[in-house]
């Protein structure tokens, strides 16, 4: 009996070497196999339809193509793309079809061809089914979205931009860190060398990055100095703030176009370039490319929204009864824009051109202070309310570790992708 027993125990023992080398974990029966096997079958899935059981069409809208010049290709009669259209009126406005954007169709197998299902691509999240195989379904659905938190840095060699672009950063990114430390470091005058270093929130869909949720705190080296900006909100108020906990918003913007550069200053002897005289230039040049949008550096109400044969196109803001800006040689002054109408800091109010007395695209920004024209890269402007001291510990509980995880960070840090 004994020596049944132990036979026994050693069949078991046996099945179970067996189980946990060859089955569990994959061994010779999956492991990484199954899990490529796994991934093949997910890549045949897309937007929920298989995808060999189908002719598939992928394409981008041409300009001017109306989703019936697309069914009536993939032989769906006028009559039906009319009754799906209407069926689906309050799932997706076809008025906002726009060229450029990705579809796909399914198609039936046989001779025919025939259109069975066309996905639209509102954005890179979201899209819209029209289902024609039986009674004409429309849906919105959206695609799987990872948020991600990553971390990135750099060195700028150029512009802010390019360094982004050139480090496989998101362009998005570049602008939300710009809107950041746009009250705190002119980005027209960064320096080569200059340094960054970002903690941001990131939504993902299938690897590839979407959307910047949010930036959570941040480091930008300039000229030598150090500025920290770390997220918080306070009392239902959302902002930015120093690692002192003051704030980083401003009354006014440094410069009312991004990405641009600074192509003259404000001076008292300047030679005139369609002129050809020495005369004062009471204001600071922005060159960029036309088109570029102009906005408002700071709240206030329009006093001026018109043009002349020396300033070409402008508009004038009264901000309070202190300060007042102007921006000249628009191309076009911004829909809205008239006397009297008010407009808040970033709002755009026109666009980069050369009318009136300009040699090329800029906007030239004028600045006034009690009525007297100054040099607004020169003056130190109101900041913004800092933590209250009731705020104060929770903000240090937050504000301290992302501060000493943006100094552990390498400048040769890449965000992630999802898995």
């Amino acid at each position: 009996m004994k020596k049944y027993l132990i036979s026994v125990f050693a069949i078991l023992a046996g099945f179970s070497l067996v189980y946990f080398i060859f089955i569990k974990d994959g061994g010779v029966f999956g492991g990484d196999e199954q899990v490529a096997i796994e991934r093949d079958k997910a890549s045949l899935i897309k937007y929920g339809f298989t995808l060999d059981s189908f002719e598939v069409v992928e394409d981008k809208v041409k300009p001017n193509q109306l989703i019936a010049d697309i069914l009536l290709k993939h032989h769906i009669p006028m009559k039906d793309i009319d009754l799906m259209l209407q069926r689906g009126k309050d799932v997706f406005d076809v008025r906002k079809f726009k060229a450029n954007q990705p579809y796909t169709v399914f198609c039936s197998k046989d001779s025919t061809k025939k259109a069975q299902c066309f996905i639209y691509e509102i954005n890179a999240i979201d899209y819209v089914v029209y289902d024609m195989r039986d009674s004409m379904f429309v849906y919105a659905a959206s695609k799987p979205v990872v948020t991600l938190e990553q971390k990135a840095s750099g060195i700028i060699n150029n512009s802010l931009y390019e360094t982004m672009t050139d480090n496989g950063l998101s362009a998005a990114l570049a602008n939300e860190l710009a809107e950041v430390y746009a009250w705190s470091i002119d980005f027209y005058r960064i320096q080569k060398g200059d340094k960054f270093k970002v903690i941001y929130d990131e939504q993902q869909v299938e690897g590839e990055s979407v959307n910047i949720k949010r930036i959570k705190a941040a480091m930008f080296e300039h000229s030598g100095h150090e500025y920290y900006a770390v997220y918080f909100e306070q009392n239902g108020v959302s902002g930015y703030y120093d690692e002192e906990s003051r704030g980083m918003k401003r009354q006014f913007l440094k410069a009312p176009v991004k990405f641009s550069h600074i192509s003259s200053r404000y001076t008292m002897k300047r030679f005139h370039p369609v002129q050809q005289r020495w005369k004062a230039h009471l204001g600071t040049d922005y060159a960029a490319p036309t088109g570029t949008p102009i906005m408002s550096t700071a709240n206030g109400v329009i006093i001026e929204a018109t043009q002349n044969r020396f300033n070409g196109n402008y508009v004038k803001v009264k901000h309070n009864s202190t300060y007042t800006t102007q921006y000249l040689h628009m191309s076009r002054i911004a829909s809205g824009m008239r006397r009297g109408a008010s407009v808040r800091q970033g709002d755009v109010i026109g666009y980069v051109g050369s009318t009136g007395l300009a040699s090329g695209p800029h906007v030239c920004y004028r600045f006034w202070k009690n009525g007297k024209q100054i040099d607004a890269l020169g003056e130190k402007l109101p900041q913004s309310e800092p933590i209250s001291s009731g705020n104060k510990e929770k903000f240090h509980a937050v504000a301290d570790v992302l501060v000493e995880t943006l100094k552990s960070i390498d400048y040769n840090q890449k965000p992630l992708a999802a898995n």
